[in-house]
């Protein structure tokens, strides 16, 4: 699932940059390693991945694997933090003790293309045995970077609304347009309930990930032709929406929400809508984590439409990359080949990890792990989804700050255009001095 944390710090960002020149040609695919030769039989193929659902549901499979390939795999699966860490050291030393990588496509694989860290999939991928054309769009064009293939997205995420049924019925049902839903959520909060008519991440960089989906449906975008797009007016009305949303129809305190704090609101019950990650519907499932009264009552809908229509995110949360150090890349293909062909793609998916392959979501049978409306919310936002929730340039975290700081000032009730203004000079001066470090 996003998250406002980036894998690489802005202080490791220096670091990763001193490490392009050591990285300088080094990228294409071979038998051979850029630093020795081809490692003995004994030797295992070493995956480092985030822990998550997908990998411990395949590192559960990983015998089927080594039996095909035959070769020993050493999975290790880490926190984020662990995972920054491991790659920090492991990548700026060249390291060849790592050969698949799971790697965040719109978070940090900019940095690592820079670098030369990522090894070229491009004719790799068009094996046809490997049906590239049957990905979602969106997440396969986020797979990549300056015309080459460098990752394989394996788990997908989008803004799915949970609302709660017993507090809509008098309203028609789920809002379809985000002019319904700002409605209903004052409505609701002003009902003298208790109740909050909204909830969702307010927090400055962590809110920019879900508010992209309010901005691509107001007709905005980040950036446009190389430039910043956040002064625009679609994108005024997109900060000023969400601002009045979240600061008159939800909870006090929204501004230091981000996941962590949004969604346990919604899970006790004391919110009517909640847009956030798909990914995390079983939450609300859980008897551990929600009422009984949110358990019942839950309901999950496509994202609302708004002056352009529903334009919700379709991302790759986590995605499979070959570091290019690597000495057993033709085996480390044959991982990706497996964990992200058709068939296991279509097994884990029929356990409820929703995947990247238009196949698996055509598939009665793996549709048939998620609740009905769910399964048909993440049909539709996929469909309408856009491949990124967050500007594409080298420094995320520092881009989020800057676009977000608009969003706090909406959610507390000031004046947003001027804030909007600087944050629109200040993202521009931003993004020269981002494009500068690309073509360095």
């Amino acid at each position: 699932m996003s998250t406002s944390s980036q894998l690489l710090s802005r202080r490791s960002f220096g670091r990763l940059a001193a490490g392009a020149a050591a990285a300088a040609g080094v990228g294409a695919l071979g038998a051979c390693s850029p630093g020795g030769g081809k490692p003995s039989a004994n030797a295992p193929l070493r995956i480092m991945a985030i822990n998550h659902v997908w990998s411990q549901a395949v590192k559960r499979r990983i015998g089927e694997f080594e039996e095909r390939v035959g070769r020993r795999v050493s999975m290790t699966l880490l926190t984020s933090d662990q995972l920054s860490s491991s790659y920090n050291v492991k990548l700026n030393a060249s390291g060849t003790d790592v050969d698949v990588m799971m790697v965040r496509a719109l978070q940090e694989q900019l940095v690592f293309a820079h670098n030369g860290w990522l090894a070229d999939l491009t004719d790799r991928v068009g094996d046809d045995s490997f049906a590239w054309a049957d990905f979602q769009k969106a997440p396969r064009d986020a797979s990549v970077t300056a015309g080459r293939v460098l990752s394989v997205p394996v788990v997908t995420e989008r803004p799915t609304l949970y609302y709660r049924k017993d507090l809509v019925e008098d309203l028609g049902g789920p809002p379809r347009t985000l002019e319904a839903l700002m409605t209903a959520a004052l409505e609701l909060r002003r009902g003298g309930k208790g109740i909050y008519g909204y909830v969702g991440r307010g927090q400055r960089s962590g809110a920019v990930s879900q508010w992209s989906s309010f901005l691509y449906s107001h007709g905005g975008d980040f950036v446009v032709d190389g430039r910043s797009a956040i002064g625009s007016r679609q994108a005024l009305a997109a900060y000023e929406y969400y601002g009045r949303l979240l600061g008159q129809a939800g909870p006090p305190g929204a501004t230091n929400m981000s996941l962590e704090q949004a969604m346990p609101i919604f899970a006790q019950g004391k919110a009517a809508f909640y847009v956030d990650a798909d990914a995390i519907y079983s939450s609300f499932l859980d008897p551990k984590v929600s009422t009984r009264t949110v358990r019942e009552t839950v309901g999950f809908a496509p994202f609302p439409a708004g002056p352009a229509g529903a334009r919700p995110h379709n991302i790759p949360s986590w995605s499979l990359g070959i570091n290019t150090f690597s000495r057993l890349r033709d085996d480390a293909w044959e991982f990706i080949r497996w964990a992200a062909g058709p068939r296991m793609s279509a097994a884990l998916q029929a356990e409820g990890i929703p995947g990247a392959r238009s196949s698996v979501w055509s598939d009665p049978k793996t549709l048939a792990a998620f609740p009905p409306d769910l399964a048909e919310a993440m049909r539709l936002n996929a469909e309408r989804g856009l491949g990124y929730d967050r500007p594409r340039v080298l420094q995320v975290g520092r881009a989020r700050d800057i676009v977000g700081r608009p969003l706090v000032a909406g959610i507390l009730g000031e004046p947003v255009r001027p804030v909007v203004r600087d944050a629109d000079a200040e993202f521009a001066d931003f993004l020269v001095r981002d494009n500068r470090h690309k073509e360095s």
